[in-house]
């Protein structure tokens, strides 16, 4: 059982340092970073739309196992660094901090002052993205677990319906320890798909200042927000990992759910409480943006084919032959 994986990490990495791979994980991270930059859409949704959700869990986690060992046992700080993929870690962040910063603004103002198109482009995207974690569980299990696995799309979906359904009371002036505690708990949602880091903050009132604060460079807010993201991802992506690990198809049908379920809050037309309005305004545009929302998904998709491809191909041909 062992040397499948050894391939399959070998492989990973020489995907990692490919050229084209690594262009490819800067645009998926610039998506994942204007994926978060708006209520209603998960940047984990997006990341398993091109196929690096399990890849980026799996990093994380030994980072911040890293982390750990470098206190804990430092003499073991060498090894488990190298459990880490730097090249794939970097290139994503790379393009989701540098957009997050570049655009905050931008983004900013194409929510608030077209928050129809805004949702329009990415109700099309994850429409498309539905079938991905389906994709990603291995059918055979599937089979064999029907009723949970209904169970939880079902819980998953009903859940996230009412969640993106609440509405919100904007604070003007949160407090740093509500920011701290506001971002330990988006930072989840970050890692979850179907539920959004931003929607979370939304619902919270904080949405406006935290958006405000990266816009406007303001450190103090900044600086809070990442220690509270900090310590929320240390908490919660062990879980996740060993649920990806030991429950893997069910994980992932109840993260389907989800995605179904936040389909709500995607709904082109909605008033200031979430709730649904008939089409209104530039009916034809707005359709139209949610078809160039499920061509970007699609071609992104396409693209990570591509790529693993392309990998695999080459290190067939690079692996010596055995008779």
């Amino acid at each position: 059982m062992t040397a499948p994986q050894t391939a399959s990490t070998t492989d990973t990495a020489t995907s990692s340092r490919n050229p084209f791979s690594l262009l490819i994980n800067v645009f998926v991270g610039v998506l994942i970073g204007l994926a978060e930059m708006v209520p209603g859409v998960s940047g984990g949704t997006i990341a398993l739309v091109v196929g690096i959700y399990e890849r980026a869990v799996r990093n994380a986690n030994a980072l911040l196992h890293s982390v750990r060992v470098l206190f804990s046992d430092p003499k073991s700080f060498g090894t488990a660094i190298k459990k880490i993929e730097w090249s794939f870690l970097i290139s994503v962040g790379v393009g989701m901090i540098g957009i997050i910063l570049v655009f905050s603004g931008v983004m900013h103002d194409f929510v608030e002052n077209h928050p129809e198109n805004a949702r329009a482009l990415f109700l099309g995207m994850v429409t498309v993205s539905l079938i991905v974690p389906i994709r990603l569980t291995d059918r055979v299990d599937l089979s064999n677990k029907k009723i949970p696995a209904a169970i939880l799309f079902l819980i998953g979906a009903i859940m996230l319906f009412f969640i993106t359904g609440i509405s919100s009371t904007e604070k003007t002036d949160p407090s740093l320890i509500l920011i701290f505690f506001a971002a330990s708990i988006a930072i989840c949602a970050l890692v979850l798909p179907g539920i959004s880091g931003s929607f979370i903050l939304l619902i919270m009132g904080l949405y406006q200042p935290v958006i405000a604060a990266v816009s406007n460079r303001d450190l103090s807010i900044m600086g809070v927000f990442i220690l509270g993201a900090i310590t929320g991802l240390t908490l919660f992506i062990k879980l996740l990992n060993y649920l990806l690990h030991k429950h893997h198809t069910l994980t992932m049908v109840f993260m389907a759910g989800l995605m179904l379920g936040s389909l709500r809050a995607l709904w082109p037309w909605q008033d200031e409480n979430s709730q649904f309005l008939a089409p209104y305004g530039n009916i034809g545009a707005t359709i139209g943006l949610i078809f160039v929302g499920a061509l970007i998904a699609g071609g992104v998709m396409l693209l990570e084919r591509f790529t693993d491809s392309g990998t695999q191909n080459t290190n067939s041909s690079t692996t010596p032959q055995h008779d």
